[in-house]
């Protein structure tokens, strides 16, 4: 009985800790815009659609350049929930429909780093970075309203 108990105790405590670093993470993501973009806050509303590329231009008529994270970044997995009111797995779904019918998603980079690189280099970028990121002067924070 021993034998069993120690290895699930233990997979238990991952687990638990697996899900109290995911949790540390949901008040952590900082959206990060290119500084040519207008404004200091975005309706969340508004931040869904555009990940979802629903809107395609902002209010200035310049286009929205999103730029999500990668699927196994944890930080994508809460900003999929808890920003985008759905799961990772249904943003996935979401994606695959609309790609057969060729709607491209937003592209992908796989560090905080690599998001930052891309918003600061394309006019009208969009994207999210962990709050503990450092952030250069070559970008712009802005706040979600509910």
């Amino acid at each position: 009985m021993r034998r069993f108990c120690l290895p699930l105790l233990a997979a238990l405590s991952l687990i638990g800790f697996a899900s109290s670093a995911v949790a540390a993470t949901d008040t952590s993501i900082r959206i990060v815009v290119n500084p040519l973009v207008k404004g200091t806050q975005i309706p969340r509303a508004v931040l869904t659609s555009i990940f979802l590329k629903q809107a395609p231009r902002w209010a200035d008529g310049s286009p929205v350049l999103p730029v999500d994270q990668s699927v196994r970044s944890p930080l994508r997995s809460v900003f999929s929930s808890r920003l985008l009111g759905q799961p990772l797995i249904e943003v996935q779904i979401y994606w695959q429909r609309k790609m057969s019918v060729g709607t491209i998603p937003p592209p992908v980079k796989t560090s905080d780093e690599e998001v930052i690189a891309y918003v600061a280099a394309n006019p009208g970028a969009i994207g999210y970075v962990s709050a503990t990121t450092p952030l250069p002067d070559t970008i712009k924070t802005i706040d979600i309203m509910d």
